[in-house]
């Protein structure tokens, strides 16, 4: 088999299986499995692939046909420009998470306290830890396995271990003190619709940190109760929400006399990061 004739099979697997991305990760499974770059299939297309590489990726496929997702196959996924370790425990880094981490940024100042809720991969926290200057963070998640591979990723990609604490507990109960910002990309899918979601999703990413109750706000509406204790006055709070979350989660920060709350689009142009602020002045209600 020739190593564009195996660039096909690939291919054609991928499709059959209904891959959302097959082109994509046809470009991947070469890579990383059978060391082949693009310019090596243009320029020596009709080369014999090695026979090792054919069983590997055979063995990728195999793994693809059951449709488990090629993130989990690989160990590691791109987050931010940064390669993270995953487990069974965390879900997979999502481009929408990083308008997340983007519009945090465009806040942050050096020196802050950072609290990540649903920590996961801690992808989020570690993501704003490198891209700023002396600040702190502290990661939370409910899953123990989550935690150590927070860790795993924290030794890894941070320069400073004591800059960032993991801690296994539910939302605030493993946080101490007050935070600057507080941030969470936390399950905010409705129950009634994890069913529908695709094999990958619904089969194998952790089920509690998808599901958010029966309208996906279960824990959005914690998140949001508990925040103000949490935050500094002028503190803010920025969390990932679904597409049509929007509207609701900014009634529930505005009710929560939260200011200045704003919601923040993905690259699709739907609704995404709602954030809000603690006043100075608690008497002080205002929208954003």
């Amino acid at each position: 088999m020739t190593i564009a004739k195996l660039r096909d099979y690939i291919f054609d697997t991928l499709t059959e299986i209904g891959a959302r991305d097959a082109a994509s990760e046809t470009r991947i499974i070469m890579s990383e499995y059978a060391d082949v770059q693009a310019v090596d299939l243009t320029v020596h297309g009709d080369k014999t692939a090695d026979r090792e590489a054919v069983l590997r990726v055979g063995s990728v496929l195999e793994r693809r046909r059951s449709r488990e997702p090629l993130q989990y196959i690989l160990g590691r996924w791109d987050f931010m420009g940064l390669d993270f370790e995953l487990s069974p425990d965390t879900l997979i880094p999502r481009q929408d998470t990083e308008i997340l981490v983007e519009t945090v940024l465009g806040d942050l100042h050096d020196g802050m306290r950072i609290l990540d809720l649903c920590t996961g991969t801690g992808c989020i926290l570690i993501s704003l830890l490198k891209y700023s200057n002396d600040c702190m963070g502290v990661g939370t998640d409910i899953s123990e396995g989550a935690i150590a591979t927070a860790k795993v990723n924290a030794k890894r990609l941070l320069d400073d271990m004591t800059d960032v604490i993991f801690t296994v507990g539910d939302l605030y109960d493993a946080a101490d003190g007050q935070f600057d910002i507080i941030v969470s990309n936390p399950p905010y899918i409705p129950s009634g619709v994890i069913g529908t979601l695709e094999p990958e999703v619904r089969d194998y990413e952790p089920l509690r940190a998808l599901d958010g109750g029966t309208d996906g706000l279960e824990l959005i509406r914690r998140i949001i109760d508990g925040a103000r204790e949490h935050l500094v006055r002028g503190g803010s709070l920025y969390i990932e929400t679904g597409y049509d979350q929007g509207a609701a989660v900014t009634g529930l920060m505005t009710d929560a006399g939260f200011i200045n709350v704003k919601v923040y689009k993905d690259y699709a142009g739907l609704d995404r990061v709602v954030s809000g602020t603690r006043p100075i002045l608690e008497g002080s209600v205002s929208a954003g």
